[in-house]
């Protein structure tokens, strides 16, 4: 062998579409990355913001169709004085559904603390 040719390293370059990222193309993917995830969190909070409020009109909706069905049914004679305390089967899937929702908000509280 030739000693040029030996020493010649020519060989050993890469083609430019399999070189390695250079430092600042990492920092720029690195400087997006950050971008999107903040803007994610962003998002995050906001979506857990509404489903809190959300949970919160839900339970106030259901206060209100409570009480709604409650003054129906004093209006119809149906609940007249609760009949020693007794509730309709509606009134029953009401407090369940508030029960739900004030369980929901407060779950959508704990998250938003975190």
């Amino acid at each position: 062998m030739e000693n040029g040719s030996r020493d010649d390293t020519s060989e050993w370059l890469l083609p430019d579409r399999a070189a390695p990222a250079t430092v600042a193309e990492l920092e720029t993917r690195i400087d997006e990355a950050i971008a999107i995830a903040r803007a994610s969190e962003a998002a995050a909070a906001a979506i857990g913001e509404a489903a809190i409020e959300s949970a919160e009109q839900a339970r106030r909706a259901a206060d209100l169709a409570l009480e709604a069905s409650e003054a129906a049914g004093r209006a119809h004679g149906v609940n007249g004085g609760n009949r020693g305390g007794a509730q309709t089967p509606r009134d029953d899937r009401l407090l369940l559904f508030t029960r739900r929702a004030e369980r929901v908000g407060a779950r959508f509280a704990q998250l938003q603390r975190r």
